[in-house]
């Protein structure tokens, strides 16, 4: 259910997945060094005014390896690598004993040595896919094909599901949206050598699909999928466009449906979904609606149902015998990302297991792992940046009364949510089989397909999260208004009950600030305090807004952190916003804890302003391998952490004078050239 482009702004943090135990502090001090800083990851002979990042991660970027199963490095990774081990413990214990955990138990166990039962997986061969493949080919003329592009675990020009409405976020309504491609949108359009081979490497890949499969004439078919699924890319709303709410809110009535795209029976795959009860639906993607009506009226039949049928079988690869799941490995990891060997398999199995029973597992892992006393630091954090954020918006030069009011109403209404859901979703209905991977997996779409099903007719419920607990990231959803942190990020570097002050408020604070100014990004402004869609500017203030995000737009827009490929300033603008805004709230905290607790001292010759800066460039320690950065850069609405970094430095002031930066440093930008937004 595609709901990111509504309904979550994401920190996104590149690498970071999940966390356990092994990232708890010692009981003597900080983990890192004597304040919670790792100082030995600098490079002292970079001027911090000339390259921050470097600076302070320099040391570290020179010697780190990246592993030959990941696509990146850094903190993010290694807190991924000590949290799978203690994940694993759970999934080995509900595997081996799940009794202990009652029915959740059962279905973690079950379907992790489901994944896990290799031999199994080959003796099976590939029956397990012969009943789905038959509903494909039964599929025989455009009723039919509809029928299934409506049905969970089939793969559509058009994704249908369930959101709260923007127009009023307590009630669910439907949306529609532009559907399935193999690739990102750019490697089929974009000119040049190096996205040549990825088009030959993808229709390769198709061919070795359905050849696998044992599925005839797969030469042909695959030049056809691969020459309409271009045609459909270039039809496609860019990432950027995506980013356009106003754009993409199109409520429509079924005449009006049918008049978008009348090729489409909007009615019966509404009711094929579950949906029919519902008068209207969404139509995002309105004008890549229409040309895909037309194209689905246009390409045959069968090549539809060949589309289909290589669809599936990718889809889920990783569930079938080895050849399936290397070939998958060789086009999307290792062509695309430029990762040279696949994960360990119990290291995907913890994803898997994730994936489907999410909540389950995080259930197990808070009660095992998580100290409660964290959310109440974490608490206090949130205070202090709120009334940050609070006198900021008071002392606001450019938002004028109205807007303001608007503003200050809006941050009281933050929910901040930490730790984990104060209920857990029941999974109890999901059947969970030893012996089909594959079976489960569906299983598994369907119970999310129903779940979503049964929140119509009932208010949105404010409780229900969008990330486990045992997920290491953070997010802002507009339309509650809420920002929520779970447990696992609640961990070294960025969170340290031992650390000094400063680098907790310029890690954590951070992030905490971040995702409070996604409330007032270039989206989240759309929405008001109850997290309705709604304009509560003024035209002056929404002028003076605009003035300053261009120009950080522009800004962005010069840095080329590949050469050839440049970052998309208006694609990272939210997330660049969020960045921008959160620093400076965790600043203007810092200043606050200052002031009750006493100016903060020098500890090992640096200030507490130089320990704040410095933390908040270590958080973003990350190294990327060159073909997974360009995917990033095409299609992730965060910048790359580098310029996270010194993107959004030179644009403080505090920083200035902390690191004595003066003009010909590299970063130094003059007073009247930062960006002052929140």
């Amino acid at each position: 259910m595609k709901i990111s482009v509504f309904t979550r702004l994401t920190l996104g943090v590149a690498a970071l997945a999940l966390t356990g135990p092994a990232l708890s502090q010692t009981a003597s001090g900080p983990r890192y060094g004597t304040v919670g800083l790792e100082l030995s990851t600098q490079d002292k002979s970079v001027k911090p005014g000339d390259d921050f990042w470097s600076y302070v991660n320099g040391g570290w970027d020179k010697s780190v390896e990246i592993a030959a199963d990941r696509a990146s490095a850094g903190y993010g990774v290694k807190l991924t690598d000590e949290a799978e081990i203690s994940v694993r413990a759970i999934l080995d214990d509900m595997a081996k004993n799940p009794s202990q955990f009652g029915a959740k138990g059962q279905q973690i166990g079950d379907l992790y040595a489901s994944w896990m039962d290799e031999a199994g997986i080959e003796a099976r061969g590939t029956a397990p896919l012969k009943p789905y493949l038959a509903k494909i080919a039964a599929a025989n003329d455009r009723a039919k094909i509809q029928t299934l592009f409506a049905s969970t675990g089939y793969a559509s020009p058009v994704d249908i599901g369930i959101i709260p409405d923007l127009a009023d976020p307590t009630q669910y309504t439907a949306f529609a949206s532009q559907g399935t491609l193999g690739m990102a949108r750019d490697y089929y359009l974009l000119e040049g050598e190096k996205y040549d081979k990825f088009r030959a490497a993808y229709r390769a890949y198709v061919e070795q699909v359905l050849t696998l499969a044992g599925i005839g004439d797969a030469a042909k078919k695959a030049d056809a999928i691969v020459a309409f699924e271009t045609a459909m890319a270039k039809v496609h709303w860019s990432p950027e466009q995506n980013r356009n709410i106003m754009a993409l809110y199109k409520p429509m009535d079924r005449a009006g449906m049918a008049k978008l795209a009348p090729e489409f029976n909007w009615t019966g795959m509404m009711e094929t979904a579950g949906l029919g009860s519902l008068p209207k639906m969404i139509m995002g993607n309105d004008t890549a609606l229409t040309a895909l009506g037309k194209m689905f009226a246009q390409v045959p039949v069968s090549t539809w149902q060949d589309w289909m049928t290589f669809h599936f079988i990718s889809s889920n690869a990783a569930y079938l015998p080895k050849a399936f799941d290397d070939a998958s490995f060789n086009f999307y990891a290792k062509t695309l990302s430029g990762t040279p060997q696949k994960r360990e398999r119990w290291k995907r199995g913890i994803q898997l297991v994730n994936g489907a029973l999410g909540e389950a597992v995080g259930e197990i892992y808070v009660a095992r792992h998580y100290p409660p006393e964290s959310s109440a630091k974490m608490n206090e954090l949130i205070v202090d940046l709120r009334a940050s954020l609070d006198e900021r918006l008071k002392a606001n030069q450019w938002m004028d009364p109205a807007t303001k009011e608007k503003a200050l109403a809006k941050l009281v209404a933050f929910d901040p949510r930490v730790g984990h859901p104060a209920k857990w979703i029941d999974y109890s209905s999901m059947k969970i089989s030893r012996g089909d991977l594959l079976g489960n997996m569906m299983a598994s779409r369907e119970w999310g397909q129903n779940y979503q099903l049964s929140k119509l007719g009932k208010p949105v419920d404010r409780s229900l999260w969008d990330m486990t607990p045992q997920t290491v990231n953070a997010y802002y959803n507009p339309l509650a208004n809420q920002i929520t942190f779970p447990a696992a990020i609640l961990q070294a570097p960025y969170f340290d009950a031992k650390a000094d002050p400063a680098v907790n408020y310029g890690a954590i604070g951070a992030i905490i600030g971040h995702e409070i100014g996604h409330g007032f990004d270039d989206q989240g402004s759309q929405f008001g305090a109850d997290g309705k869609f709604a304009n509560w500017w003024t035209p002056e203030a929404k002028a003076a807004f605009a003035k300053r995000t261009a120009v950080l737009v522009e800004q962005f827009n010069g840095y080329e952190p590949i050469p050839g490929t440049k970052i998309n300033g208006k694609l990272t603008l939210g997330e660049n916003i969020g960045d921008l805004g959160g620093v400076e709230m965790a600043y203007g905290a810092y200043q606050r804890y200052q002031a009750k607790h006493g100016k903060a001292p020098v500890i090992g010759g640096l200030t507490g302003d130089q320990r704040f800066f410095l933390s908040y460039a270590q958080a973003w320690q990350s190294k990327v391998r060159e073909d997974a950065e360009r995917q990033r850069l095409l299609t992730d609405p965060h910048s790359p952490a580098k310029y996270r970094v010194n993107g959004i430095v030179r644009n403080v002031d505090a920083w200035y004078v902390a690191f004595n930066v003066k003009p010909g440093d590299a970063l130094y930008l003059p007073p009247e050239q930062r960006v002052k937004i929140w």
